[in-house]
């Protein structure tokens, strides 16, 4: 491609979670999730004779590679690009079975999900950055992938870096706006991933994964509030499901009730009814807070609780998001409320509101 130079650019947005966390992680089980006007970039330039791999939030350590046949053989090993790599080398294992010749190429990573200075916010970036990597190379070997294999890919590469997890923030930033969430057997994934090529896993229906696009009523607001210390989700759901075994009665009962609550949060999406989904966002809260006093794990902090019960005065639902430990909390409110007394108590103790919306990305509408 002598005299052109092929440059791809692929964004994959962050996410939160409004319900169903923890329950999630099991096999089937559903949460709601939301994706976010912030975004990671992956940029792919073809290249001749050496590969790159930059991030500028990591700019002390980029990596230099050259092909060595299909492989990879990088000039330094220690580096902060587990997630990248792995989507790499999912990403370029299916475009080698499509019979795709392996290039080499510049590879420059931006992620507006963590603030300037360093900030972390707890907006998913390992998922968003391992999607953003898979779809900029899948475009980069011109492999002709729907939705569905994109979020395969993209679980397949986080998931083997992570190996916990529900995989359902890759869903929100591939699939983008409100979405419906049940997670797959990761069990079988693992297990197929040892004997199975890659194209064929890919094409096969998945157990137990569901993921339906939500429509939001038109007058819900989502506001969200960091708490101003991030949380370590993979630590905290180790710390979950050592409980589990213990308290086997207590986690059936919050399995069900969870599921049960989200699909009653997910009728009141198809029903466009705000008072509903709200209802069930607090009965959520409610499911979390027992969770955390028979597992002994912190979900909501100090600051989460201010937050969540400022929130409540004015009539939002109010919540953790995500593992909680940290990070932010979200609330739904009609639209039509003033925030600003709100907002102003929030800002007194110290809970700063993100200025985030719902990111859209227009594709199929219901995939499994």
């Amino acid at each position: 491609m002598k005299g052109h130079v092929l440059l791809i650019t692929a964004k994959a947005p962050g996410k939160l979670y409004i319900a169903g966390e923890y329950a999630v992680v099991e096999n089937g089980f559903p949460a709601i999730i939301v994706a976010l006007n912030q975004f990671v970039t992956c940029t792919v330039e073809e290249s001749e004779d050496y590969g790159s791999i930059v991030s500028r939030q990591y700019t002390e350590n980029s990596l230099h590679w050259r092909r060595m046949g299909d492989e990879m053989v990088f000039d330094n090993r220690d580096n902060p690009f587990h997630y990248i790599l792995s989507a790499i080398k999912i990403t370029e294992e299916y475009a080698r079975s499509m019979d795709r010749q392996l290039r080499v190429y510049h590879l420059r990573i931006d992620s507006e999900l963590d603030s300037e200075d360093g900030k972390k916010y707890g907006l998913g970036s390992s998922a968003a950055v391992t999607v953003a990597t898979v779809k900029a190379l899948c475009e980069f070997y011109q492999l002709n992938v729907t939705q569905a294999q994109i979020f395969k890919l993209a679980a397949i590469a986080h998931f083997d870096v992570q190996g916990n997890g529900s995989l359902g923030d890759i869903a929100a930033s591939v699939y983008g706006g409100w979405i419906a969430y049940h997670s797959f057997d990761r069990q079988w994934l693992a297990e197929r991933r040892h004997f199975l090529p890659l194209p064929e896993l890919i094409d096969l229906q998945w157990p137990n994964l569901e993921i339906e696009q939500l429509i939001a009523p038109d007058n819900l607001k989502l506001v969200i509030g960091w708490t101003g210390s991030p949380a370590s989700t993979s630590k905290l759901v180790d710390k979950v499901s050592l409980v589990k075994v213990h308290d086997q009665i207590e986690y059936q009962t919050f399995l069900t009730e969870s599921r049960d609550c989200i699909q009653r949060m997910i009728v009141g999406f198809h029903e466009g009814n705000i008072a509903k989904i709200q209802a069930e966002v607090r009965y959520n809260r409610g499911l979390l807070q027992k969770l955390s006093d028979f597992s002994g794990v912190q979900i909501e902090t100090p600051t989460l609780v201010k937050m969540c019960s400022i929130a409540e005065s004015f009539g939002g639902a109010a919540k953790t998001s995500g593992a909680g430990g940290g990070d932010c909390g979200i609330v739904l409110i009609d639209g039509g409320t003033n925030l600003n007394r709100m907002l102003s108590q929030w800002n007194d103790n110290k809970i700063e509101q993100l200025q985030l919306t719902v990111h859209l990305i227009k594709q199929n509408v219901t995939q499994q």
